[in-house]
């Protein structure tokens, strides 16, 4: 009898000892996954902003604008220079008529016209998580993701099919694993990795 009392109070101490434990408190690849999944960052689509009318040559002819001009959404034709725009030549830069209809396609229906458009184009999506490394309250996960065209625009400025590896620090508070927001002190925030981005081979 005294055997089975030992057993009983064994198991209901393993049963309250993993009640008491919270999701947060591993940090597990599905864990990772999920706050990664649900930081802003990821979430928040990458805009490109479109300036038309007269520019410099510092502006166009950026790789953006050749893509755009090579789809047929903009057209650039040389004008003077105002007396404050360098370096010369400059460009008087218009949307052609498939490039309004792209661009309005586009565009938040909240957000007006003017000379300066930006363009919601793509959005980061998580691939997955491809390790964790544990160092105390610390750890580094490193993650592969790829952007997400939200529009013909984004699809032409960035390829769905190239994927990049970061590495975003999480730290262990007293409620569980947290990524590490703003400037950490020895592993790297979900800014800094996404910046950090290397293409996967």
């Amino acid at each position: 009898m005294p055997r089975k009392r030992i057993t009983l109070a064994i198991h209901l101490s393993t049963l309250l000892l993993l009640v008491s434990c919270s999701p947060h408190d591993f940090l597990t690849r599905r864990l990772a996954t999920d706050l990664i999944s649900a930081s802003s960052q990821l979430k928040t689509p990458q805009r490109f902003v479109l300036h038309t009318g007269v520019l410099s040559s510092k502006d166009y002819p950026s790789p953006e604008y050749l893509v755009l001009e090579h789809h047929g959404w903009i057209s650039a034709n040389p004008v003077p220079c105002p007396r404050d725009f360098t370096p010369p030549p400059c460009w008087d830069l218009i949307l052609t008529p498939s490039g309004v209809d792209t661009v309005r396609a586009a565009m938040p229906t909240d957000q007006g016209g003017g000379s300066s458009l930006a363009i919601p184009i793509a959005r980061r999506e998580l691939v997955g998580v491809n390790g964790i490394a544990k160092q105390g309250n610390f750890a580094d996960v490193e993650f592969t993701w790829r952007w997400f065209p939200l529009n013909e625009i984004g699809a032409a400025l960035y390829s769905g099919d190239v994927h990049y590896k970061s590495v975003v620090g999480f730290r262990d508070y007293d409620d569980g694993w947290r990524m590490i927001e703003g400037v950490p002190q020895s592993s790297q925030s979900l800014d800094d990795a996404f910046k950090n981005a290397e293409p996967v081979p």
